[in-house]
Formats: structure tokens, C-alpha cells, sequence
């Protein structure tokens, strides 16, 4: 695996089910507003924390999350969570920006990966289905090095984390996701409607 660091040894839960999303532009409050949160009720955690947090949280309806900022994007990072997973909450989420996001779950064996741009779906990989079949020319070459050198690894082994790197420009290394601070957010399922 080529991102060996998120091993069950060191993140249980977060190495079995995690939720990266990306959002350009929006800082953790407006987020967190969008996504129908209180930006007032963010709790600080450390990464250890959140995944505590989210396993106590797991039976409760609701999405749980941490946000840290990372130059001009803000990661949305969930354990146990769903957000990453649904392009009808990230596609509103993304209006007048990009939303990058991937998302595995062990258990099931699945992958998922969403670039939505501006409302727009980009590029996806769903689970048992695939890369959709056209690649947008962003994408081309680094479609390319994932297909040439990466071919046998499922997405969460490497290839997501590259195209997410690719249309971010942000490296997730152990020392940024371990040391980050991270704010946290509970908001009840159904979401309420996404402000935009």
C-alpha cells in the first residue's frame, strides 16, 4: 500500500472507513454552514480524538465530522461517515467551487471518487463500476501514470490519493493528517437543506 501510514495499528477506525473531501475556497465555518452546522459548536479534536469521537457517535443519525484548513482548501475528514460518498450533498456543497473527495469502506471492499466542479459532476469512480468513461483532459496524464504504475492497486492503496493531489495540490503526508487541527461538527440525518 502506498499510503501505509493510515494502518489499523495506528487509526482502527479510520483506516477502515474514511471520508477525505476537499473544498476550495470555503473555509471550515462556511462549511460547516453549508453542509446545515452550527460553525458556533465547532469542537477542537485531535485526529485520535475524532476517531474516538466517531465510533461513540456511530448508532447516533447524523454525520460526524472534523475540518482542518489547508491553504485555501478545507478538508473535511470522517470516519464512519457518508459525506464523501454522495454526490447529492457534495454537488450543492460545491456551487462556485470544486469539491474533490474519496472514500473507502473495508468491510464492503469499496472505493469511491468524486471531482465535482461548480455543481457539476467532473470525474467519479464508483464502487463495482469504475472511472467514468470519459476523462477530462485535467486528467489525462496523471490517468496515465495511475494506469501505467499503479494499475493493480485498488484506489484507496493509492490511486485516489493521487488524483486528489493532482486536482488539489495538496499531499496528504502522516505529519499533515496526525498534526492538523482538526474542528468538529455534528449535524442530524436528514441534512437540512444546503445553504449555498
Amino acid at each position: 500500500m502506498i499510503f501505509d501510514w493510515l494502518s489499523e495499528e495506528s487509526y482502527p477506525l479510520l483506516a477502515g472507513s474514511y471520508g477525505l473531501t476537499y473544498v476550495r475556497d470555503l473555509t471550515p465555518e462556511q462549511v460547516t454552514a453549508r453542509l446545515g452546522g452550527r460553525p458556533e459548536e465547532l469542537v477542537p479534536m485531535t485526529l485520535k480524538e475524532l476517531e474516538t469521537e466517531a465510533g461513540r457517535r456511530f448508532h447516533d443519525r447524523g454525520h460526524f465530522f472534523g475540518l482542518t484548513a489547508i491553504g485555501d482548501w478545507t478538508i473535511v475528514v470522517e470516519t464512519l461517515g457518508d459525506l464523501a460518498w454522495s454526490e447529492e450533498i457534495l454537488a450543492p456543497l460545491s456551487t462556485g467551487t470544486r469539491v474533490v473527495s474519496h472514500a473507502y469502506l473495508d468491510v464492503k471492499g469499496l472505493d469511491n471518487f468524486l471531482w465535482i466542479e461548480d455543481g457539476r459532476l467532473r470525474f467519479a469512480f464508483y464502487p463495482q463500476e469504475g472511472y467514468t468513461e470519459e476523462v477530462p483532459d485535467e486528467l489525462a496524464a496523471v490517468m496515465r501514470e495511475i494506469e501505467t504504475g499503479h494499475w493493480h492497486l485498488d484506489p484507496h492503496d493509492g490511486p485516489a490519493f493521487i488524483l486528489a493531489e493532482h486536482l488539489t495540490g495538496i499531499t496528504l503526508t502522516p505529519q499533515l493528517v496526525q498534526d492538523a487541527a482538526y474542528r468538529c461538527a455534528f449535524v442530524p440525518r436528514p441534512l437540512p437543506s444546503l445553504v449555498t
